[in-house]
């Protein structure tokens, strides 16, 4: 008799496990439902994201400077040179 109360009372405590795991991930299944369905409101006194700075004018001298130093230290050939060249002159 003491091995089937032991067998009962197992089976009664996997049981309540079981049931309270799945009510906790219906649980947390429905919140994060709600999270997909209504996205979090931002304070609408909060700051507005900064706007993306304007690119610099570039100076052509300068592209042109560093365009002869890369042509001079040989990672440029002269084609590339004279296409980079052409390109910023325009």
């Amino acid at each position: 008799m003491p091995l089937i109360r032991g067998l009962a009372r197992t089976a009664a405590i996997a049981g309540t496990a079981t049931a309270v795991s799945n009510r906790v991930s219906r649980r947390q299944a429905n919140r994060w439902a709600e999270q997909e369905q209504y996205p979090p409101q931002q304070d609408q006194y909060a700051a507005p994201p900064p706007a993306a700075a304007a690119p610099a004018a570039a100076d052509p001298f300068e592209d042109l400077k560093e365009l002869a130093q890369l042509h001079d230290q040989g990672v440029l050939t002269d084609e590339e040179f004279a296409a980079q060249k052409a390109k910023i002159l325009g």
